[in-house]
């Protein structure tokens, strides 16, 4: 099948107003083969290293060889398996996963996605503390699904019907609004610690404490989706750890995956977690924690958790500060949760496509294109580091 067969495929039977779009703009890579920090183009010998990582999915890197054995161990003896039966790696994951919290969070449930998994943090909080209300960012993105896609902006929920009751949007990193808008019917704040579709705006010391303490004042609860910021993207194991926040639930997925198999989880406190203790099958999954992707998320954490990997993740960090001094774009970055901030409206568009023809493939933030989300791998090394910080300065030195 040729390169134009895979586009017309796609604009027949996916997704034509895409495969429009990379047409117009000569996005018209089609993935090959692909190795850690890179991927090539099935029909020539094209490469880009990626930086964007589908959001953290390749905080490892691509095809990482931990992740990959433990998935192909997995599947020697094991198949999906069955929600309804215990099994030893999604009981050890869970462990894992509350142990990473410091004990804080010790229920864990497993979902397939992110979107789905934080419908199901939404869902735990109403049934806690019996209220309906939703404070969310606006400009944040939750995911596509029913309670996920209320809470984000009007662009991906008005196509399809209006939006139920009991969802209000606040400007990020305003106290006065947050203030406002948390009242006695108030379930839960969600919030993005740093919302990547919002242009990775990093907050103010004081803004994610002050929510906590509104919260826990007012008796809602508070959701952190860690979905891009967790797993050691921004230097900590979770990005809540940078401000000392106690949260009540917390939503992963992504990198917990390892790029190798689909897996999301809600961690959340004994006291929300105990809904299932007299209504098991209140909320099920059908592939949630299935085995291989329990194993990936295995291997991911092991990983994460050696000594050393998150000192690289901060050394990283400071290699590319240092390395984007004087360019005509500002840096935002908390570990390696970075963004390239343009003075023009549009212009991180523009610089996915320079970038894109250089050799680094990038996303610019739907919710303010004048940023770049800029992700790479956690595992870069120092070399390769310097190789993207060499293609940024050419391109825009």
């Amino acid at each position: 099948m040729e390169r134009d067969d895979i586009f017309d495929l796609y604009r027949t039977h996916v997704n034509a107003g895409k495969i429009d779009t990379y047409e117009r703009y000569g996005l018209n890579a089609v993935m090959g083969r692909r190795d850690g920090v890179r991927f090539w183009d099935a029909y020539d010998d094209r490469s880009w290293i990626n930086c964007h990582c589908n959001g953290g999915v390749f905080n490892l890197g691509h095809r990482n060889p931990a992740v990959l054995a433990a998935v192909r161990d997995s599947l020697e003896d094991h198949d999906i398996g069955n929600h309804h039966l215990p099994a030893a790696s999604r009981a050890d994951l869970a462990r894992r996963l509350a142990g990473s919290t410091g004990g804080l969070l010790p229920g864990v449930v497993f979902g397939v996605a992110g979107g789905e998994s934080i419908d199901l943090g939404i869902k735990v909080a109403r049934a806690a503390t019996g209220r309906t209300g939703i404070v969310s960012a606006s400009g944040g993105f939750h995911g596509h699904t029913g309670l996920a896609l209320a809470a984000g902006d009007a662009q991906y929920r008005d196509p399809f019907g209006p939006n139920p009751p009991g969802f209000v949007q606040v400007p990020f990193n305003d106290v006065d609004a947050m203030d406002d808008a948390i009242g006695e019917d108030t379930a839960a704040v969600i919030l993005e610690p740093i919302p990547a579709t919002l242009g990775m705006p990093i907050p103010d010391p004081d803004y994610l404490p002050a929510v906590q303490q509104m919260c826990k004042e007012r008796g809602a609860k508070l959701i952190l989706d860690e979905i891009q910021t967790g797993l050691g993207r921004t230097g900590r194991m979770w990005a809540y750890e940078h401000w000392g926040l106690e949260p009540d639930v917390v939503v992963t997925g992504k990198g917990l995956s390892g790029g190798i198999y689909p897996i999301s989880a809600t961690l959340m406190t004994r006291e929300i977690h105990s809904l299932f203790d007299t209504d098991p099958f209140i909320h099920i999954s059908t592939f949630g924690g299935a085995e291989p992707g329990a194993a990936a998320a295995l291997a991911v954490l092991d990983l994460v958790e050696m000594p050393g990997f998150l000192d690289h993740v901060v050394d990283l960090e400071d290699r590319f500060v240092a390395g984007f001094a004087g360019m005509p774009f500002a840096l935002r970055h908390l570990g390696m949760m970075m963004a390239l901030v343009f003075p023009a409206p549009d212009a991180g568009m523009y610089a996915m496509k320079l970038l894109f023809d250089a050799g680094l493939f990038t996303v610019y933030a739907n919710n303010d294109t004048s940023v770049l989300q800029f992700l790479p791998p956690l595992i870069c090394t120092d070399d390769e580091a310097d190789e993207i910080i060499g293609i940024v300065r050419s391109v825009f030195g």
